[in-house]
């Protein structure tokens, strides 16, 4: 798959809000330390990729998962019970970027953090983001953080979404 490399420049300063079916979560974008990664998220939510997508990943304890558009057309039924063809946590935009956390001097994965999700391939990341649900250090040297929740109330949201929660749209400030 190709590495694409964002257009956008991030600032440093931006903040995503990330309006789900439990209410908003602010993220404050890491544009310094991961761009690639904030720029390509920057996009995605500019261009209405993650509208009402659903969260389809949630282990207890260790993160919930969305960003998948396979699951844009499914229920949150069906997102739960991991149907569609293809399968929840399968798709992504169409390309790839590459890995940042080898450059990232904050890539720690603490309570709250967002990073992205990959496979194997190290520059395989594309769309489907994840918070930590508790300190997950043995992530650090294999997945990008590329921003953290910007407060308490968000912090608490992410604690309370499960599989089938709706990503309704993403507004950058």
């Amino acid at each position: 798959m190709a590495i694409y490399t964002p257009e956008y420049q991030p600032t440093g300063e931006e903040v995503a809000v990330i309006k789900t079916s439990k209410g908003d979560i602010r993220v404050k974008l890491a544009g310094k330390d991961a761009p690639i990664h904030v720029g390509n998220f920057v996009e995605l939510a500019q261009k209405g990729f993650y509208d009402n997508l659903k969260f389809h990943r949630h282990v207890p304890d260790f993160v919930i998962q969305g960003g998948c558009p396979n699951t844009r057309s499914l229920s949150p039924d069906q997102v739960a019970r991991g149907e569609g063809n293809p399968a929840p946590g399968t798709g992504g935009p169409g390309y790839s970027i590459k890995g940042e956390w080898t450059t990232n001097p904050n890539n720690h994965h603490l309570d709250g953090t967002l990073a992205m999700a990959r496979a194997s391939d190290p520059d395989s990341a594309g769309s489907q983001f994840y918070f930590c649900l508790g300190p997950q250090e043995f992530l650090d040297a294999n997945y990008t953080v590329f921003g953290d929740v910007a407060d308490d109330q968000s912090l608490v949201l992410i604690h309370s979404l499960t599989i089938g929660d709706v990503i309704e749209t993403i507004v950058i400030e």
